[in-house]
């Protein structure tokens, strides 16, 4: 009777200290959810910085934008690395998330690029123009178009509008609303297409050399739409979410940037 009580202590304290050591091991981990580009490339050189520190980044890629706000609200995710605020915000009013933003990290220039015609001075009447068709970012191309002299929105519009907020379109332009990813896949299809940044990068497109207008680093866009380290509500302070932010936005991180983008992505740190 008392082996098999000294045997079952022993199961028992054994299970605790193995429960109690992948504790300690998962608390070093961090597992962050990212598009491709620039986004999980900038994670791989936060991802030395975070060694330094005894983390260990698991970075997991996503090809669009729905999927890594789910996984960081079931708690798959620690934290997700692909998005600037008004889309959060936009997320979590129709989704009823608490995501939170825990540092702005960078700025992604959108831009116009040309498909099957190349002049903005000179754009054909009823030529096709894709957009994204996330609230958020179809009002940021329409937005640029408009400061194009292409159409007029609406007054008051702003962050919200879409193509039936337009008041003026004396080209008869036809906006074409595409998912996010898609819209540089219509290129060959459209006269021209307004692309997100880390789409275009992933495309081969440049916004220096390759956009026929795009939005300006001094912009109030620039603010407005910083990339985003992303986590529950109520992780903000955790020591996991501090090691991170301090990582990505590390010196290593933003000479990566810089030399690598060529000024289609702007560390903003």
């Amino acid at each position: 009777m008392k082996r098999k009580f000294f045997v079952s202590v022993m199961a028992i304290t054994l299970g605790i200290s193995l429960l109690t050591g992948c504790g300690k091991e998962d608390d070093k981990k961090i597992i962050i959810g990212a598009t491709p580009s620039p986004h999980a490339e900038i994670l791989e050189v936060a991802k030395e910085e975070l060694k330094k520190e005894g983390y260990e980044l698991e970075i997991k890629e996503f090809t669009d934008y729905i999927q890594p706000n789910k996984a960081v609200d079931s708690g798959e995710l620690d934290a997700n690395f692909f998005q600037h605020k008004p889309y959060l915000d936009q997320y979590n009013e129709e989704n009823n998330t608490k995501l939170v933003s825990i540092g702005a990290i960078h700025y992604e220039p959108i831009g116009i690029y040309a498909g099957k015609s190349s002049d903005l001075a000179n754009v054909p009447d009823g030529a096709e123009i894709a957009v994204p068709n996330d609230t958020t970012n179809e009002a940021r191309a329409l937005l640029l178009l408009e400061n194009e002299g292409l159409i007029k929105i609406k007054e008051g519009a702003g962050l919200n509008a879409t193509k039936l907020d337009i008041v003026e379109n004396p080209k008869n332009i036809e906006i074409l609303e595409l998912e996010a990813a898609q819209v540089p896949n219509s290129l060959k299809d459209v006269d021209f297409a307004v692309i997100n940044g880390n789409y275009a990068i992933q495309n081969g497109l440049n916004v220096n050399e390759d956009a026929l207008a795009f939005e300006t680093t001094d912009s109030v866009a620039a603010d407005t739409y910083a990339n985003v380290l992303v986590v529950n509500e109520g992780n903000e302070d955790t020591e996991k979410s501090k090691a991170l932010v301090k990582a990505v936005q590390s010196d290593s991180v933003r000479t990566f940037i810089e030399e690598k983008y060529d000024g289609a992505v702007v560390p903003l740190f």
